[in-house]
């Protein structure tokens, strides 16, 4: 228990210890976000917090593990991320060339043996042993996990609480199914504690942003230790738990994607019709609604588990009312319609501002 126990400890602490200076760096670097009438807070705030997770989670890493290919594929691609992120909190990128950054730092991991070698078969259990496909397969989950918590991250706390619950869950379901993955356990451990320690300083009313060093760190990290982790085990719904342990993020985009189709916009266009924007548009407060989504994320995560443990067709009864629950919910609130006319969504937008200012 105590390899278990230090290595968090050292993580929480580090965390908690180097976000204060990282936001003293944000502000000399220009590291910093300004509102505009998409965004929902009302005054300048750092970005950059991410620097600080991610080097409570190497630096905890580093000191108490023993390297090997594994380890250290995580860890550059984790850097170059990292890299890329700070790049963009204080100069701004396309996004265009975020997306390549993105491939690149999830294409690192393959030379390491980081990837997804195959998928189960829902139905009948089968391997599919996917070769060289497991390759793209790997870049593509990595990168799709690694925007869907990147774009979840829009309210004080939303993306690390998120990311924190997954990377638990995550631990959870490592552990308990295969007693060989005690190492990837450990490291999703070890994120949470680095997260835990940030959250601090980010829970409503933050004093300093994740960033999109943060954000997509965190999203590649749970991707990665996806593919490390839960993707390994050859039962007939592990092609699945990943997928409902991210499936806020991850239904998020699928739900923007869907709705910027409709209307015909871009699908990189940014807009107000978020899970997150919709709940505050509906009269939640700031923290209600993340709150709100906290307790979402932790129904996810318990129904994650339980796949594991039930049987087949207990688990597909169980998919099977998740889904209805999801699309008749996604309705309902309206992330997944048309998004609202320009006048509309600009007098939401000056709404939501100005219910966050006043908390």
């Amino acid at each position: 228990m105590i390899n278990f126990i230090f290595p968090c400890l050292l993580a929480l602490l580090i965390s908690f210890v180097l976000t204060p200076t990282v936001r003293k760096l944000a502000f000399k670097i220009g590291a910093i976000d300004r509102p505009d009438c998409r965004k929902v807070h009302c005054k300048t705030m750092p970005r950059l917090g991410g620097l600080a997770v991610f080097l409570a989670f190497t630096g905890a890493v580093l000191f108490t593990q023993q390297l090997n290919n594994k380890l250290i594929g995580l860890l550059v691609g984790g850097l170059l991320i990292v890299l890329l992120g700070i790049l963009d909190d204080t100069r701004g990128l396309p996004a265009k060339v975020k997306l390549v950054g993105q491939i690149a730092a999830a294409a690192a991991v393959i030379p390491f043996g980081i990837q997804v070698e195959f998928i189960t078969n829902p139905i009948n259990g089968d391997l599919l042993h996917l070769g060289i496909w497991g390759i793209p397969v790997t870049i593509f989950w990595i990168i799709s996990v690694t925007n869907a918590v990147n774009l979840i991250d829009g309210l004080d706390g939303l993306a690390g609480g998120t990311s924190f619950i997954a990377a638990l869950t995550m631990a959870a379901i490592i552990w308990q199914q295969d007693g060989t993955g005690m190492e990837v356990t450990l490291l999703a451990l070890v994120l949470a504690a680095s997260i835990l320690g940030f959250l601090r300083y980010n829970f409503f009313p933050a004093k300093i942003f994740l960033g999109d060093t943060g954000s997509m760190f965190l999203g590649y990290a749970l991707g990665t230790l996806a593919v490390m982790g839960v993707t390994k085990t050859a039962t007939a719904i592990s092609v699945i738990v990943p997928m409902v342990i991210l499936g806020l993020p991850l239904l998020d985009v699928l739900f923007a994607i869907l709705r910027r189709y409709q209307s015909q916009r871009p699908i990189f266009q940014p807009d107000k019709e978020h899970l997150h924007h919709r709940l505050m548009a509906l009269g939640l407060s700031h923290r209600q609604t993340v709150l709100a989504i906290y307790a979402v994320n932790l129904i996810l995560g318990v129904s994650a588990f339980l796949l594991t443990v039930l049987t087949t067709s207990q688990a597909a009864l169980l998919l099977f009312i998740l889904a209805v629950v999801i699309i008749v919910t996604a309705n309902k609130i309206g992330v997944i319609g048309k998004v609202a006319p320009t006048g509309t969504s600009s007098s939401v937008s000056q709404n939501l501002r100005q219910r966050s200012s006043k908390m």
